[in-house]
């Protein structure tokens, strides 16, 4: 299976720009499944609630419809992070779009910094879902920061975890090796890349999205360069969770003694 991501530097409000930004990079790909970063289509540094509201959009709505017709052009399967409106609430939310439409959307269950302030914290959980075959789990930035997200996704069959991030922090690229090791899945960080400064909000976004093998084998990882990057990989070594011929990361937890 041939997986990947998406990096660049999204222009604040500009949806139509940067959804261009995205079909440009693109256009000569050839993959199963690429990722492109949280909040791509909007950028980040919202000044107010205001704001967030005029630029959300329903899991349903034009950028989805862009992701969509792409896919379908492509052939290729896509996950990308948006500010959801959903009744009253807009979510922090990332979607995974195949040829025939949305199979998952997972909102942001850890909310960083100020958008604590913007979002409403996501209500969907930690639930995998099947595509050619292979279980995928999503995850958006700061979630990286806490083991039982990941853990769950891959107690629950998840192969390959696709993490959309507009990363300000430098720690989640060494930590993701770790999260790998620890589950025994791959990871696909998409990160945003740039500087947004906006009224009193300045951001410097770190790139480095890559992808990490079960074994902590960083198969590529790149600087801060707007790019597309492929890699293939074997998702059914994610199924194998031996350390060695007496330790399966799995089957030997101790469940018993982890509640609190």
């Amino acid at each position: 299976m041939k997986v990947g991501f998406l990096q660049f530097n999204p222009t604040f409000g500009d949806r139509k720009k940067n959804c261009c930004t995205v079909r440009d990079l693109l256009m000569d790909v050839v993959a199963d499944i690429v990722v492109i970063p949280e909040l791509f289509n909007t950028g980040y540094a919202f000044l107010n609630k205001k704001e967030l509201i005029d630029l959300a959009e329903p899991a349903g709505g034009e950028t989805y419809e862009f992701v969509h017709r792409l896919a379908q052009e492509k052939s290729i399967a896509l996950a990308y992070g948006y500010a959801e409106s959903a009744g009253d609430s807009i979510y922090n939310s990332m979607s995974f779009v195949t040829p025939d439409g949305i199979v998952a959307t997972y909102r942001k269950s850890h909310l960083f910094f100020e958008e604590k302030f913007l979002f409403t914290p996501g209500d969907t959980g930690f639930k995998t879902f099947e595509y050619a075959g292979i279980k995928l789990g999503m995850l958006i930035c700061w979630d990286w920061i806490y083991p039982e997200a990941m853990r769950t996704l891959a107690l629950r069959g998840a192969q390959i975890i696709l993490h959309a991030a507009n990363l300000v922090t430098p720690y989640c690229p060494d930590a993701m090796k770790t999260r790998a090791i620890e589950n025994r899945v791959f990871v696909i960080t998409a990160d945003r890349t740039g500087d947004e400064t906006r009224g009193d909000k300045k951001y410097h976004f770190i790139g480095k999205s890559q992808i990490v093998a079960p074994d902590g084998d960083i198969l590529v990882r790149v600087e801060e360069e707007p790019c597309v990057k492929i890699v293939a990989i074997e998702p059914r070594l994610a199924l194998d969770k031996k350390m060695n011929t007496h330790n399966d990361l799995f089957t030997d937890r101790r469940d018993e003694l982890y509640s609190r």
